[in-house]
C-alpha cells in the first residue's frame, strides 16, 4: 500500500477557536495573489499555523465543490504547508520512526535516536522562504507529490531554507535542484551504497554538505559541464545526479576527462578495463587502498566498479543515473541505468556485458530502499510528468482530505475521478478502496474495485497481482465461501 504523507492532522481541530482568523470570502474563487500570501503570513503570526491550516483548508474545498480544480489545488498546498508548519516536532518524530521501522530502511549509518524538540516544524523555515513557497505553486506540487513518510522533515525544511538564504535568486532558478538535496540528504546513506564490494576506509560512504552540492552542480550547469540542463529536471529525477558517492575533485576530473556524448553514455560502462584475473582468483572485492575515479580508469576493475565509474561519472557531468546489481545464471553482476538524450531513461546498459540477468535492484536515493520494479518501470515511462497524472493526483488529495473528514462520498467522487484521469495512480486506487469502506460498502463492491485497479495496473506484473491476490483473499474470506471444497471462489479474481 502506497501512503500519502502529511494530511491534516487531527490535532489541528483542537487549535480552532471561537473568532479565529478565516479566509476572506471569494478569495478562494482565483488562486492565491502576493498580497493575499502576505495576509495569510502575517495570519499565522497572530494567529498560528494550525488555525490558518484550517481557514485555507476550507478555503480550497469551497472552491473544489464549486468545481474551480486550479485555485482549489493552490488554496490547498498553502493550506498543506501551513499544517507543515504547524505539526510539533514531538508529533513528526515518533510518526517517522514508525514509517522507517515499517519500511524496513533503517540502517546503521543513522542516528541511534532521533530526540525531538519542543517547536513546531515551521521554525525551521524563514519568513521569506515561506512567502517564496506559497507563492511557487510548481514547486508546492512537487514537494507534497515527492515527499515519502520516510523523509526526515526537519533537516529537509532546514536544508531547503539555508540553500535558499544563501541565495535566493539561484535557489529560484534550481529549486528542483534544491528540493532534490534535501530530500536525499536528510539521512546519511546505508553502509552498503552504492555496492558492498569495498571497504569504508578507501569508500567513506558520506554524502557532501547539501550547500556545497548544491554550489558543486549548479556552477557546472553554467559552466557547460552538464549534458542536462538542470535547471529543467524536476526533482524526482535529480535525486539520481545528487547522490555521490565521489567527492567534488573526482566529479570535477570526470567532467573534463570523461568525453562520451550522451548517445553514447553506455560506454563509459566499458572504457573500464575489465579484470578476468580478479575474477579467476576470485579476488571480488576492491583490493587497493584508495576506491578513486581515476585510480578505477587506470586499474580496471570488474562489473561493481565499471558501473560505479560509469554512475558517478555520469552524476559529474549532470546524468541522472541508477546503479544495479543481481543474480544471473554466472553469479552476481552489476550494471546502470541513465537519462538519455531523450529524456528516456536506458536502464540496462552493461547488463549483459557478462551475464543474463532476470532483475535487478538499485537504491531509491530518497528513502535508501530498493527500487521495486513497478517503480523503475514506472520511471521508464515517465508518466508521472503528465498532464493527466497531475490532474490525477489534485483529485486524489482532495479524496485524501475527504477521507479525513470522513465525508465519504465526497471522498468516493474525488478519488473516481482520479482513477479516472490516470489508471496507473497506485496510492489513488488505495484511497478510493478506503473512501468505500466508509461509506460502508459491501465485500462484493470492493472486490469490484480491486478487479478494476488490476486491470488498469496489468502491464505491471507485480502490481496487478497484488490486487488480484486481495480478491482471492477477499473470496476466500467470505461467508458465503466457507465449506465450500478446497475454498474454491464462486468467480475468478
Amino acid at each position: 500500500m502506497i501512503l500519502r504523507p502529511f494530511v491534516f492532522l487531527g490535532l489541528l481541530l483542537a487549535a480552532v477557536r471561537l473568532g479565529a482568523w478565516e479566509l476572506p470570502s471569494g478569495w478562494e474563487a482565483r488562486a492565491p495573489t502576493a498580497a493575499q500570501i502576505s495576509t495569510v503570513l502575517e495570519a499565522a503570526e497572530s494567529e498560528g499555523w494550525a488555525t490558518v491550516a484550517l481557514a485555507l483548508r476550507g478555503g480550497a474545498l469551497r472552491a473544489y465543490e464549486r468545481g474551480q480544480a486550479d485555485a482549489a489545488g493552490s488554496w490547498l498546498g498553502l493550506a498543506r504547508w501551513a499544517a507543515v508548519f504547524a505539526e510539533p516536532e514531538q508529533a513528526f518524530v515518533p510518526r517517522w520512526v514508525a514509517a522507517i521501522n515499517a519500511a524496513k530502511v533503517g540502517h546503521p549509518n543513522m542516528a541511534r535516536s532521533y530526540l525531538p524538540r519542543d517547536r513546531p516544524l515551521g521554525t525551521n523555515v524563514s519568513r521569506p522562504l515561506m512567502q517564496w513557497l506559497f507563492g511557487d505553486q510548481v514547486f508546492t506540487d512537487k514537494f507534497f507529490a515527492l515527499l515519502s513518510p520516510c523523509d526526515y522533515l526537519p533537516t529537509v525544511l532546514a536544508t531547503l531554507d539555508k540553500i535558499f538564504t544563501a541565495d535566493p535568486k539561484k535557489f529560484s532558478t534550481y529549486a528542483q535542484l534544491a528540493l532534490a538535496i534535501a530530500v536525499v540528504y536528510d539521512v546519511p546513506p546505508p553502509p552498503g551504497w552504492p555496492h558492498a564490494q569495498v571497504s569504508t576506509a578507501a569508500l567513506p560512504r558520506r554524502l557532501p554538505a547539501p550547500e556545497e552540492a548544491f554550489a558543486f552542480f549548479t556552477q557546472a550547469d553554467a559552466a557547460g559541464h552538464t549534458l542536462h540542463s538542470l535547471a529543467k529536471l524536476d526533482a524526482d529525477t535529480l535525486k539520481f545526479v545528487v547522490d555521490v558517492a565521489a567527492p567534488f575533485a573526482e566529479l570535477a576530473w570526470a567532467q573534463q576527462m570523461i568525453t562520451q556524448p550522451l548517445s553514447r553514455l553506455d560506454r563509459t560502462y566499458t572504457i573500464i578495463n575489465y579484470r578476468a584475473d580478479r575474477m579467476k582468483s576470485n579476488q571480488t572485492n576492491w583490493p587497493g587502498a584508495t576506491y578513486d575515479l581515476p585510480h578505477i580508469l587506470g586499474d580496471g576493475g570488474i562489473c561493481v566498479d565499471q558501473a560505479y565509474f560509469a554512475t558517478e561519472a555520469g552524476k559529474a557531468r549532470g546524468v541522472p543515473t541508477i546503479f544495479f546489481r543481481g543474480e544471473g545464471n554466472d553469479g552476481r553482476h552489476a550494471w546502470f541505468g541513465f537519462l538519455d538524450e531523450r529524456q528516456r531513461w536506458q536502464l540496462d546498459a552493461g547488463r549483459y556485458e557478462q551475464d543474463n540477468l532476470v532483475t535487478g535492484v538499485a537504491h531509491d536515493p530518497q528513502t535508501w530502499g530498493n527500487l521495486s520494479d513497478h517503480e523503475l518501470a514506472f520511471l521508464a515511462e515517465g508518466f508521472h510528468t503528465t498532464k493527466s497524472f497531475a490532474a490525477s493526483r489534485l483529485h486524489e488529495d482532495f479524496a485524501a482530505t475527504y477521507l479525513e473528514l470522513k465525508n465519504y462520498p465526497a471522498a468516493t467522487a474525488a478519488a473516481r475521478k482520479a482513477v479516472t484521469y490516470e489508471r496507473r495512480n497506485v496510492s489513488a486506487w488505495e484511497t478510493l478502496l478506503a473512501a468505500q469502506t466508509g461509506t460502508g460498502a459491501d465485500t462484493r463492491t470492493r472486490e469490484d474495485i480491486l478487479r478494476e485497479a488490476a486491470a488498469g495496473l496489468d502491464r505491471y506484473p507485480d502490481l496487478g497481482t497484488q490486487f488480484r491476490r486481495r480478491v482471492a483473499d477477499s473470496l476466500r474470506a467470505r461467508p458465503d465461501q466457507r465449506g465450500r471444497r478446497g475454498g474454491t471462489p464462486d468467480r475468478p479474481p
